[in-house]
């Protein structure tokens, strides 16, 4: 029995910069976990994937992770990825300057 397939984003790093980064529906790469398409259909999710995939010049290392609807785009369920939202730790900057 197979598992049933639950709801995704496509992510990946760009590639100069080494942020995380998101596919929209319309196919930019954002910043923002709450702007990133919500995939709730395998096969579709496996194109976005590869079209992702495909922009070398931009991004590095696309795949899918799990994600739920929110009521501001979808969110993350798992820690790793609501980490990967914030950007790095270290100190204030980026992303983690935005959200303080």
């Amino acid at each position: 029995m197979s598992r049933r397939f639950t709801p995704k984003v496509v992510t990946a790093n760009r590639l100069r910069e080494g942020d995380v980064v998101y596919l929209t529906a319309d196919d930019r790469w954002s910043p923002f976990h709450h702007e990133a398409e919500l995939i709730e259909d395998e096969a579709h999710a496996q194109m976005r994937l590869l079209h992702g995939a495909a922009q070398k010049l931009v991004v590095v290392g696309a795949y899918l992770a799990d994600a739920k609807p929110g009521p501001n785009g979808p969110e993350p369920t798992h820690f790793r990825e609501e980490f990967r939202t914030r950007g790095p730790s270290n100190y204030n900057h980026g992303k983690q300057a935005d959200y303080a």
